[in-house]
């Protein structure tokens, strides 16, 4: 290529200033929009408890945000290309923070699920705008360090909001949670105002606005969000109202297919996931999203569950995920110079794979020790995934595209982490249940492993070294036998759930074993 090509190619790849700070405001958004998914879970127990709220209707503070979030994410390409970008974000980061204000203040738990609604149709828009941002703002040659920018606020945000919101729970109050949110917002208020182009609003597409497909997709979503959300708790399609949702979900989603794929001009384009790399990275999309979301759910309630850890404890443990995934983010981008995009997919579900897999063989001692390396690990692959699949998606697509593909894409990744959640919080349910019922026939008085077990136990709990059989069968070792038969009882079903989240764990890592075969079918186009 000649010196006079070169000069004229150059300047199409500088990028000014105001597209940075653009691309870097839609980053801050896209993390504090994702960490609010999980910033509540590990206060849940002191948020229930101080707005008087149960079980069920705690489990609503999040649902809430991720019915909300779910339904706004896919319409965001068509709000932009109505209101302009500049618009859509502004009001989403100043719904966000007002609506931060409203939960930290929340004096019952209804107004805290209806804040933490709206919070998410706001912040909803924060997520799918900065993958939008990366890919239009910046050129090709930048989308690797874009998208791994992406990738920390997306990855990192995982860990940070169990990590952020089990400290300032234990160490401050539950409403700091929402307080921290504030300083941020109104930075990222003030740079999108420098930042972002003004453009007008394109206000007559709201009279031939794609009405009929907004409504089924928001009806089919929010219908398919409640339905995982609540199966669990409502033992799934032996309860009528998971029954009706389900219904509702299909009958939704089935008619919002048939609308956007009939129209001339649909609010999404769901052809784009008909090309072929798009539509394959989407489907490995939903599959990372389902073991991502799944694994991110478990953690904490294994922590919890089996080695009883506090909120600030099960924080901690999330801290190392996001630190490696914060250095390995930036590091993806030299190695799909050096290694190609492809092999980065594939290295980066195998790594994830491996992730998984150490830990199907959890025991009493499994506790931060084996745990922690495991979440290093799949933090390594996930860097890899999220950056180099995002630039696959993209790759090829003409700029007017990649509003309806950022929403799709994110929209894909969130409708995967839903049913990974709502899976993985069943599997392990059930999972307990056959691990303690096959545990339970080898424990019987006719077992001499379980006779000198009771006999060791009633030993230590009566304080008194008396004639085996009399401790077991004499009358005045009755109340120690009892308190030993309930110990027993509890060590099978410990046992029982610890080989059910190993085998959790198995399932995960051998989805994303599939995933890096998917890999090998992605085609990788000229630069």
């Amino acid at each position: 290529m000649s010196v006079a090509t070169r000069t004229i190619e150059a300047p199409s790849e500088a990028v000014s200033l105001r597209a940075w700070v653009a691309v870097l405001a839609g980053v801050v958004g896209c993390f504090m929009a994702g960490m609010n998914v999980h910033v509540t879970n590990a206060s849940l127990p002191q948020v229930r408890g101080a707005l008087g709220a149960s079980f069920e209707e705690g489990s609503w503070i999040t649902t809430a945000y991720l019915v909300a979030e779910i339904i706004i994410i896919p319409m965001t390409g068509w709000l932009v290309s109505v209101f302009s970008m500049r618009r859509v974000l502004m009001v989403g980061a100043a719904g966000f923070v007002t609506f931060s204000i409203v939960c930290s203040l929340a004096p019952d738990i209804g107004v805290m699920i209806l804040a933490r609604a709206l919070q998410g149709a706001f912040g909803g828009v924060l997520i799918p705008l900065s993958f939008q941002i990366i890919a239009t703002e910046l050129p090709s040659s930048k989308h690797p360090f874009g998208m791994a920018l992406f990738a920390v606020a997306n990855n990192v945000a995982q860990a940070a909001g169990p990590s952020l919101g089990g400290w300032l729970t234990e160490t401050h109050n539950w409403r700091w949670i929402f307080y921290l949110q504030v300083p941020p917002s109104l930075l990222l208020l003030a740079a999108i105002g420098w930042a972002t182009p003004r453009t007008p609003p394109a206000l007559e597409k709201l009279r031939n606005g794609d009405w009929a497909g907004i409504a089924a997709m928001a009806i089919g979503l929010s219908a398919l969000q409640i339905m995982l959300e609540e199966g669990g708790r409502k033992d799934w399609f032996a309860s009528p109202f998971v029954v009706n949702t389900a219904i509702i979900a299909t009958v939704g989603l089935a008619a919002f297919v048939i609308i956007e794929l009939r129209r001339r001009e649909p609010f999404i384009n769901l052809r784009l996931l008909g090309r072929y790399n798009f539509g394959l990275a989407s489907l490995m999309q939903f599959m990372f999203g389902a073991a991502v979301f799944g694994v991110v759910f478990l953690v904490p309630n294994y922590f919890a569950e089996t080695q009883n850890y506090n909120a600030q404890a099960i924080g901690l443990t999330m801290i190392p995920y996001g630190l490696i995934q914060l250095v390995m983010s930036f590091a993806t981008p030299r190695l799909m110079r050096w290694a190609g995009v492809r092999a980065i997919i594939i290295l980066g579900f195998v790594v994830m794979a491996a992730g998984c897999l150490m830990n199907i063989h959890l025991d009493a001692d499994a506790a931060a020790n084996v745990i922690v390396p495991s979440l290093v690990v799949r933090g390594v692959g996930q860097s890899f995934i999220v950056v180099a699949l995002g630039v696959m998606a993209v790759n090829g697509l003409e700029k007017s595209e990649v509003g309806s593909a950022s929403g799709l894409f994110s929209t894909v990744r969130n409708v995967g982490g839903a049913i990974g959640i709502a899976l993985a919080g069943q599997f392990v349910v059930e999972r307990e249940k056959l691990h303690a019922s096959r545990i339970g026939e080898a424990v019987t008085p006719f077992s001499i492993a379980f006779r000198e077990r009771m006999g060791e136990m009633v030993d230590l709990l009566s304080g008194q070294h008396v004639n085996r059989h009399a401790a077991l069968y004499g009358e005045g070792a009755a109340s120690a036998r009892q308190a030993s038969l309930a110990l027993m009882d509890r060590l099978v079903h410990h046992q029982a759930l610890l080989q059910s989240y190993s085998d959790a764990f198995l399932v995960a890592g051998l989805s994303m074993l599939v995933c890096a075969l998917g890999g090998l079918a992605l085609k990788v186009g000229r630069r």
